[in-house]
């Protein structure tokens, strides 16, 4: 059974990644943080008492469900998502991840990137984080379970409530679908 202190620790360890997992599904910042506070309540409410090892694979069901319900009672209000805020990729002093900022090889770690260099990094960065709002919900989904939390085949299927085809199927797709969409953009690996 979970302590308090390892419930805490836990959420804290997946704040940030489960806000911009929301953010890139809901595409506003509000919604998205309600999103993340109701997954940890429920989780925290409802599955509190479970083993530290359960705690992730619950917390991804729960947060894939509460975004399922808020695009549910969007639909029901009949509103139109317009709020497209931008992605920004400038280092955030509180260490906030941002989408491929592993960019960085050896040799930019030894010299000063140029203003030039810096432009040309945040344009890739917000094609791809573009490309990747742009695939459909599941495929997203799929996608950034798999290779954003590294949740293996059968996690991902548990957390998206599909088959493990369905997920490889999904990711599949996605990456064919990245790599259409890149390329276009001169984006290359």
């Amino acid at each position: 059974m979970a302590t308090a202190t390892e419930l805490s620790d836990f959420l804290k360890s997946v704040e940030k990644r489960a806000f911009k997992r929301s953010l890139y599904h809901v595409r506003d910042e509000d919604a998205a943080l309600d999103i993340v506070q109701d997954s940890m309540m429920k989780l925290a409410q409802h599955y509190g008492d479970k083993p530290p090892d359960e705690l992730p694979m619950l917390f991804q069901r729960i947060l894939s469900n509460t975004t399922l319900d808020w695009f549910r009672r969007q639909k029901t209000r009949n509103s139109v998502m317009s709020n497209f805020s931008e992605f920004t990729t400038d280092a955030d002093p509180e260490g906030e991840f941002t989408l491929l900022e592993s960019l960085k090889s050896a040799d930019d770690l030894q010299q000063q990137p140029s203003s030039e260099d810096n432009f040309a990094r945040q344009q890739t960065l917000l094609g791809i984080e573009e490309a990747v709002q742009n695939l459909p919900a599941r495929q997203r989904e799929a996608f950034l379970l798999r290779y954003w939390e590294e949740l293996d085949v059968a996690e991902t299927a548990a957390a998206m409530g599909c088959s493990e085809g369905s997920v490889k199927t999904h990711c599949s797709r996605a990456i064919q679908a990245l790599h259409k969409a890149l390329s276009a953009k001169g984006i290359t690996p």
